[in-house]
């Protein structure tokens, strides 16, 4: 019997990568029903993963898990970091601000960050992890896979060869910082039965 876990976003994207991450699992991610909407105001990939987790919680009376990410960029002191989804209007936009502002910069490295925190039906945290993609930001975008910033983040796990865009979903999903904090979710709920 699967295990139906509240799965605290209203991205579409998200919603299907987990989904795939955890196909071969009892586990099953579901969204949070209507009136779900976080206010994101915490100061940390944590804060923000604590608040849309409760507030899944809150409207569904289910476990619920969420995620924060974000790009941290090292020659802007880790932004766009919790602002990434906020950094310009758009997806296009966003990337086309963050090349622009480091144009001249020969420090391109960044990181892929998620936060990620598991809540009772109370609110109350069960578990919060942490995962993280190493790479750089490229000069110019390729690829037309993923989401977000993925056109313009070269990964180390590839030595730098490919955007996460140019990459099909499962090599994404064997990297991703979004994998790697979901696969620790994975292991606790397999210790831990939550029914």
């Amino acid at each position: 019997m699967k295990q139906t876990i509240v799965f605290a976003t209203g991205n579409a994207h998200k919603l299907k990568e987990i989904q795939e991450i955890v196909k071969d699992t009892d586990i099953e991610f579901i969204l949070p029903n209507e009136g779900f909407n976080p206010i994101e105001n915490g100061e940390t990939f944590e804060e923000n993963s604590l608040i849309k987790a409760k507030e899944a919680a809150r409207v569904s009376g289910k476990i619920s898990l969420a995620d924060d990410s974000g790009l941290c960029v090292d020659a802007l002191n880790g932004a766009p970091g919790i602002h990434s989804a906020r950094y310009a209007d758009t997806p296009q936009a966003r990337i086309d601000k963050l090349l622009n502002v480091i144009n001249c910069e020969t420090n391109r490295n960044a990181k892929f960050v998620c936060a990620m925190t598991l809540v009772d039906k109370n609110g109350d945290i069960l578990f919060q992890t942490r995962g993280e993609c190493l790479g750089k930001i490229a000069e110019k975008q390729s690829g037309i896979n993923g989401f977000g910033y993925d056109p313009i983040f070269l990964t180390k796990d590839t030595d730098y060869k490919l955007t996460m865009a140019e990459m099909s979903e499962e090599e994404k999903n064997e990297i991703s910082h979004r994998s790697r904090a979901l696969r620790k979710v994975l292991a606790y709920l397999q210790v831990k039965n939550l029914g």
